[in-house]
């Protein structure tokens, strides 16, 4: 457009300009299909007051069939109510109209990115922060107390005003009618050009760094998150959980309470932008994701008439007879669970908290048991009989109670001696001189290895796709580096320390010392469990330096831990589904014919026990050997 267009749009309402950008994502962001379906589910459910048809906070909360004992339904609603008012703050909390709507819709479902061309995950993420964050007062009184009384007064009562409805975030730094006109400017000139990464841009213009999102709501959001992280687009809340037990409640609570301590919430009243930004970006990527389908709801109409004309307050749409609609696909009627059988450590929560930094379709439907270290037995055996062969990734978690300071058996005597001396506090307070120390103690370590499960010699295996990770007490993920490549070891060969541990280089017993007086020298960011699995240590320097990064979590920068635990339950999980499950069945198959055919060969001289004692002799069967030759 040109410099009169500019002119011409002038003179445009906030009322104006917010319908031009809903027609917008309107048009770019949705099929006819989609639009006539949205319209559908609007009109049959809304209300109407003064001839305006919108969506109150009930409607809404039982349209997306929030649970009741969550209560995250106000939580949701306030993220709509500022998002609806998109791209002005100045106009929230938004009603809830047939565009405001429009607007909720495709900004939750990240629909927007046909239209953003630039930066759009990073802007996502600022305006969802916005839509749950309030105005700090504490924060901007040093601020206030340097401005004017008039402008100050004026500032005072606006925030008063919109803190009450959750949205004095956004009110403007000086309040002064030039910065309206300046950012109204940068509005009209993004619709001007059709270019809404300027209407994004106008947005940024409220202060995010002055406000926070309250703890309490941040916690119920994370608790749905944690409910809907598997949710398919036309599935209902109500499938996942049809009846949300208080022990299920429990359950979400307690992972939630772990993800908010990565915020470092401990010591705040709530959660920054910067903080936000960081935690979100680095370790739980994909933790708003469960948003998408959610909201895709809207955009599936249960039940409409194909053969109903069409009203003269519908969009403009290609009709029936030139272009049929198609229904929507219909869900699948008996899908895979989400997890077969539960473990001792992973549940269906578990598995959705670490869905937040792993995809779920690599998660969801196709992780298979392999080991469980209290069915198949602590051994080093057992664990390579039900992880080897296994071709595909697999996830390790192992649960356990911080030892006391003060080793109270021969075994803990043992691993004290094996280490060297502990010069790091546990990263949990240590309590051990209470009566408490047995209770709050439990810790969630974990790591994803992309590789397939095999003896190391001289060289550890795995990638730089391994990564390590916390689940409890705090939540926390640490990728692997290319510094050194010492990620995952796994020895049972008494010629060298057995055990099995990332980051750390495999341990080699010294000339020097027995087997005994080995050392271990764990890495710096590393893991390790002992030949018994019976004990576990994890170490994380914040120097760096070694095959994993250390916490880059605002809340642990700069600290050093190691937790020397008691191993309660080690579990591996298989990614992959049937077929890869299938094809270690096959494997195993095959191994167990050729050991049984090796002990039935036949060298032909008639006797069965000459015959074995030859094969002995060559090293083929029985001995410690494997094989060789004469």
């Amino acid at each position: 457009m040109g410099q009169g267009s500019s002119s011409e749009h002038a003179h445009l309402t906030c009322e104006q300009i917010s319908s031009l950008l809903a027609q917008r994502f309107a048009q770019k962001s949705f099929s006819p299909l989609e639009l006539y379906c949205f319209n559908s589910v609007f009109r049959s459910l809304a209300d109407t007051e003064s001839g305006v048809r919108y969506w109150s906070e009930a409607t809404l909360c039982r349209f997306l069939e929030l649970p009741d004992a969550l209560g995250v339904g106000s939580v949701v609603f306030q993220m709509a109510s500022y998002l609806g008012a998109f791209p002005l703050p100045s106009q929230a909390p938004a009603i809830l109209t047939h565009e405001a709507m429009l607007k909720v819709v495709t900004i939750m479902t990240e629909r927007f990115g046909v239209v953003l061309k630039k930066r759009s995950r990073e802007l996502w993420l600022r305006e969802l922060y916005r839509s749950l964050a309030i105005y700090d007062k504490g924060i901007r009184s040093e601020l206030e107390d340097q401005k004017k009384d008039e402008a100050s007064d004026k500032r005072k009562e606006a925030a008063t005003t919109s803190s009450s409805l959750g949205f004095a975030i956004d009110a403007p730094d000086e309040g002064d009618e030039e910065d309206d006109q300046e950012d109204d400017e940068l509005v009209l000139a993004a619709l001007e050009s059709m270019d809404a990464m300027e209407v994004f841009k106008q947005g940024e213009q409220s202060n995010v760094h002055h406000s926070i999102i309250p703890t309490d709501n941040l916690l119920k959001l994370v608790e749905l998150l944690l409910l809907i992280a598997p949710i398919d687009p036309q599935q209902s809340i109500s499938s996942l959980a049809p009846e949300l037990s208080s022990d299920r409640v429990a359950d979400l609570r307690q992972a939630a309470n772990a993800i908010l301590s990565s915020f470092g919430v401990e010591n705040h009243p709530g959660v920054t932008y910067r903080t936000f930004n960081t935690v979100v970006s680095l370790c739980l990527p994909y933790i708003f994701n469960g948003l998408h389908p959610l909201f895709e709801h809207f955009l599936f109409a249960k039940d409409f008439d194909l053969s109903k004309r069409k009203t003269e307050t519908e969009p403009t749409s290609p009709t029936k007879e030139t272009k049929p609609m198609i229904p929507p696909p219909k869900p699948v009627s008996n899908p895979e669970p989400l997890l077969r059988d539960p473990g001792e450590i992973l549940n269906l929560t578990t598995l959705s908290q670490i869905s937040f930094f792993i995809e779920g379709s690599q998660l969801f439907r196709v992780l298979r048991p392999l080991y469980s270290g209290n069915k198949h037995g602590f051994s080093m055996g057992s664990f390579e009989k039900q992880v080897f062969n296994w071709r595909a990734p697999t996830i390790l978690l192992v649960k356990g109670r911080l030892l006391p300071t003060k080793p109270s058996s021969t075994r803990e005597r043992t691993l004290e001696d094996m280490l060297p001396p502990k010069r790091f506090p546990n990263s949990i307070p240590d309590t051990s001189s209470s009566s408490s120390f047995s209770s709050n103690q439990t810790l969630i370590y974990g790591a994803y290895i992309p590789s397939q499960w095999k003896h190391t010699g001289k060289t550890c295996f795995g990638d730089t796709q391994t990564r390590m990770f916390q689940l409890s007490p705090t939540h926390d993920v640490f990728p692997a580096s290319q510094f050194s490549k010492d990620y995952v070891y796994f020895n049972k060969s008494p010629t060298n320390p057995p055990g099995l541990g990332l980051g750390t280089p495999i341990p080699f017993q010294s000339s020097t010392h027995s087997y005994s007086q080995t050392v271990l020298r764990p890495g710096t960011v590393s893991l390790h469990l002992d030949d018994a699995l019976e004990f576990g240590i994890f170490t994380h320097l914040s120097e760096g330096g070694g095959s994993f990064h250390p916490s880059r979590l605002p809340c642990r920068k700069g600290k050093d831990w190691q937790d020397r635990f008691e191993v309660e339950e080690l579990e591996v999980w298989g990614c992959g589904g049937d077929e890869v499950a299938e094809a270690q069945r096959r494997e195993w198959a095959w191994q167990e014919r050729e050991a049984e055919a090796r002990r039935r060969i036949n060298l032909g001289t008639g006797d069965v026990e000459l015959d074995r004692e030859l094969l002995k002799m060559a090293g083929i069967i029985g001995g410690s050997r494997s094989g060789g030759s004469m």
